[in-house]
């Protein structure tokens, strides 16, 4: 069993930040091209781990999402 320490804590907090900036900064550049991910945000789960980063969880969307997303990554936007 592991046992937290500060150190470690301290960890888990600042990659919890270092994703939540990395969310924010690929909301704003999704916004920028017309795109929103509903379900855009932090996978909570892999915030628990004191050894992996957290991730962030780009979620689920419709069909049109989708294709604005694709033209957006082809350099094409709607």
């Amino acid at each position: 069993m592991t046992m937290t320490t500060p150190a470690n804590a301290r960890a888990v907090h600042y990659g919890f930040n270092e994703a939540e900036e990395a969310r924010d900064e690929l909301c704003d550049a999704l916004r920028d091209v017309g795109v929103v991910l509903p379900s855009l945000g932090i996978d909570l789960v892999s915030c628990t781990s004191e050894i992996l980063r957290p991730l962030v969880d780009l979620g689920r969307c419709n069909v049109d999402t989708a294709r604005r997303l694709t033209a957006a990554l082809k350099g094409r936007t709607r």
